[in-house]
């Protein structure tokens, strides 16, 4: 299994927030696509990756370290509420 968070950057690119999080099957694009249209549409999503991991805050940590640290940005997580260690 793996995990798809779904999320939108702020304005200014700073801030990612992730709105959904959910477990999909390795490779079910039509899942992923699915769930990232329907988040797009209900939440204002605009960013979405799935994780070759199982526990949500694994893929909150891999998204803050591929996604937002490079950029100098921050991940703030509306799901569970995880803050990702930022070293």
């Amino acid at each position: 299994m793996s995990t798809m968070l779904i999320g939108r950057w702020s304005d200014d690119d700073s801030v990612l927030t992730i709105v959904d999080s959910q477990q999909v099957r390795d490779g079910d694009q039509e899942a992923i696509d699915a769930l990232f249209e329907d988040a797009a549409e209900r939440e204002g999503a605009d960013w979405g990756c799935a994780y070759d991991v199982d526990r949500h805050t694994d893929a909150i940590q891999r998204a803050y370290e591929e996604e937002a640290r490079p950029f100098g940005a921050a991940v703030v997580d509306e799901v569970e509420g995880h803050t990702p260690t930022t070293f």
